[in-house]
């Protein structure tokens, strides 16, 4: 759903992964990249699955859905999370992937389990990446709850506030005219930083450079 400036996505984790699940991230990725101008994706987050909730699930439509994780991953927009309570499944994959966290007290994040062991999606990624095997470990392999404040010292999320959508609001208030067209690159930059050397970088990092430049230069004129 999209208002003005501010686009709302709503994921409750609770519910088994579904391609009505895939079309709705599809739809606010279509409407994000669509506009023109400041704004910001809202990503709304809560539940976990439990029980045997792959049951229905096939490799072609897990793969649809990573994918359009993946999308939503390099949007042209500042996204921000908002989540409450158990976080897991496909609320979890949503988190993993939002420039802004923000968490109600009480929060939990659950590698959820098909009733054999954890879910091997790139969740699981995405966590070894953002926290380290060491600090992953428990999560990944015992399906132990990453608790708000662990997950706050772990840079899972940002900040724990009773207000959390109040609080994400304000933080990803009105940006200038380029920051919009300019975070895709400053975070894909910030992606290959890990894993990238320094010379093979520099050409990368000069070419923003370059555009930030002539960016400002034309502002002046």
């Amino acid at each position: 759903m999209g208002t003005g400036n501010r686009f709302v996505l709503r994921v409750d984790g609770a519910r088994p992964l579904s391609a009505s699940s895939v079309e709705a991230v599809a739809a606010i990725c279509d409407q994000a990249e669509d506009h023109d101008g400041p704004g910001v994706v809202e990503m709304h987050l809560s539940g976990a699955p439990e029980g045997r909730w792959t049951g229905e699930l096939t490799v072609g439509l897990v793969t649809k859905w990573e994918r359009v994780v993946r999308r939503l991953e390099r949007l042209p927009l500042m996204t921000v999370a908002v989540v409450s309570g158990d976080c897991g499944g496909t609320a979890l994959d949503v988190l993993l992937v939002a420039d802004l966290r923000i968490a109600a007290p009480g929060t939990r994040l659950l590698v959820p389990s098909d009733g054999t062991a954890t879910w091997p999606g790139m969740a699981l990624y995405r966590l070894v990446q953002q926290t380290g095997p060491a600090a992953a470990r428990r999560a990944v392999l015992l399906g132990a709850p990453i608790e708000a404040d662990q997950a706050v010292a772990l840079h899972l999320l940002d900040e724990i506030v009773h207000d959390p959508a109040g609080h994400a609001a304000a933080l990803a208030g009105p940006a200038g005219p380029n920051a919009d067209r300019e975070l895709a690159i400053r975070r894909q930059l910030m992606f290959e930083a890990a894993s990238t050397s320094f010379e093979d970088a520099l050409g990368a990092h000069l070419a923003a450079c370059d555009r930030a430049l002539r960016g400002g230069a034309g502002a002046v004129s």
